[in-house]
């Protein structure tokens, strides 16, 4: 018994060392595909059979005597069909077939007197057997394909056999005539499996099997307990079917769940930092906005009420009602009229546009430029509406200034900037001293389209400030 039981050890001693190296890799096939959970098995492989082969004895680990004292190991084999119906449930059908031995020859402490045998050899003509398969869990749960998944087994079969005795004087006795006898039995098996690559797994096995009879020794004896017989194995199974699809004993669903969830909370924290990105934008654009509008309202701010801005304004604090020049100073005194008679004669003089005129004006009208988006000048217009302004101090004739957009953009903030825009070419005509009471600043937006707004150029055309001098 100690011999069998050493040389059992080593055996699954070795087989285990050989898979342990490949046990972290599982040898997950790359094209393999993973179901959704709760979606059934139809993603899956259940179906597998198996070969095996191994060692017998009439005895059993857990226990329990049979009616020979000295058991002796002999070779077993078998295969075997499954399907795997749930991820820890699989139903086998078994074959198995080989050779019991035992005899008398070393008799325990407290055995009972032998009997008139000394010795048996049962052929196991076939066993075969219908069994529940529990997957018990595996050994690494961080895995989504386990490498190593530890099972219990317990079933129903009949088997068919024929022990041949040996009597103390040497005389065999034969003890079916017939060649056979049938009996029931029940297989109670164990041991793990290991994943040796993604269609093949190594099986590595005890199964106790507890016969529903007394004869399987051929001998009757007082207290005419059931016999029972050892089998320990080593086998290839191998999985059928689609090998792009795991197999489903192996596979582990809360290692598939931990991913989603952590998958699920990568996006969710992508998300938010995306959402929060665009909030600081939107948050610099409003700053931008705000410091916009603080700054029109700078712009226009008019302390003493002159018309001009405090910006322009060049004296400012000028006294209620009093008439300025562009730059908010006071405007000269004019000489009394002549008086003949009852009539009063202004004197005034008439200035007469020319073309000279117009093409000082027509030529700061194609060259004013802004800052995009902006009313804001650009220095490079500088100099041409130096000229118109020196024009209107000259000859203190009237302009009107009309602003138009494209049509980007909403009506009232169009129509907004328009007015900005031709507002800001009044401040600056006004700062170099025009009259400002003579300036006309309108805005119309987009109303007034002189080109398509379907081309980038023809929009160019459309944002601009109109110069009508008279």
């Amino acid at each position: 018994m100690k011999n069998f039981i050493l040389k059992l050890s080593f055996l699954f001693s070795a087989a285990f060392i050989c898979v342990s190296g490949n046990a972290q890799d599982s040898m997950y096939h790359p094209m393999m595909t993973n179901p959704p959970l709760f979606s059934g098995n139809q993603g899956f492989r259940t179906w597998s059979i198996g070969v095996h082969g191994g060692m017998m004895a009439p005895f059993s680990a857990f226990g329990g005597r049979n009616d020979f004292s000295n058991w002796q190991a002999s070779l077993g084999y078998g295969f075997y069909i499954k399907d795997q119906v749930s991820h820890g449930l699989g139903i086998q059908a078994d074959f198995m077939r080989g050779t019991l031995k035992a005899n008398n020859d070393h008799l325990w402490a407290g055995a009972p007197p032998p009997g008139p045998y000394a010795s048996f050899q049962t052929d196991l003509h076939w066993a075969a057997s219908l069994s529940a398969v529990v997957t018990l869990g595996n050994i690494n749960w961080s895995q989504l394909h386990t490498a190593i998944q530890p099972y219990l087994s317990l079933g129903i079969g009949g088997m068919s056999f024929n022990p041949n005795l040996v009597t103390k004087t040497g005389t065999n006795v034969n003890f079916s005539p017939n060649g056979s006898v049938s009996d029931m039995y029940v297989p109670f098996g164990m041991g793990i499996k290991a994943n040796l690559s993604p269609m093949v797994n190594l099986d590595l096995g005890y199964t106790v099997a507890f016969v529903d009879g007394d004869d399987l020794d051929g001998y009757f004896k007082d207290p005419f307990l059931t016999d029972k017989f050892s089998y320990a194995h080593i086998g290839l199974e191998f999985s059928l079917g689609d090998r792009r699809k795991p197999q489903l004993a192996r596979h582990n669903a809360p290692a598939q769940l931990v991913g989603m969830i952590t998958s699920g909370d990568d996006a969710l924290r992508a998300s938010l930092a995306a959402s929060e990105a665009r909030y600081n934008a939107r948050l610099a654009e409003l700053n931008e906005l705000r410091g916009l509008r603080d700054e029109l309202a700078r712009l226009k701010m008019d302390t003493d009420g002159d018309g001009v801005s405090d910006y322009f304004d060049k004296c400012p604090n000028t006294p209620a009602g009093t008439k300025v020049d562009g730059s908010g100073c006071a405007l000269p005194t004019p000489p009394p009229p002549v008086r003949t008679q009852d009539t009063v004669i202004e004197k005034t003089t008439t200035y007469v546009i020319t073309p000279e005129d117009r093409r000082i004006v027509d030529e700061a009208f194609r060259n004013l430029e802004f800052d995009f988006a902006k009313a804001t000048i650009r220095p490079r217009s500088f100099p041409y509406l130096d000229r118109v302004a020196n024009l209107l101090k000259t000859k203190n004739i009237s302009l009107k200034l009309a602003g138009h957009t494209d049509n980007v953009g909403s009506v009232e903030a169009n129509l907004k900037l328009s007015k900005n825009r031709a507002e800001s070419v009044k401040n600056y005509l006004i700062a170099q001293g025009a009259n400002g009471s003579r300036i006309e600043a309108t805005g119309y937006g987009k109303s007034q389209p002189i080109a398509t707004n379907s081309t980038e150029a023809g929009r160019q055309k459309n944002r601009r400030v109109e110069f009508t001098i008279f």
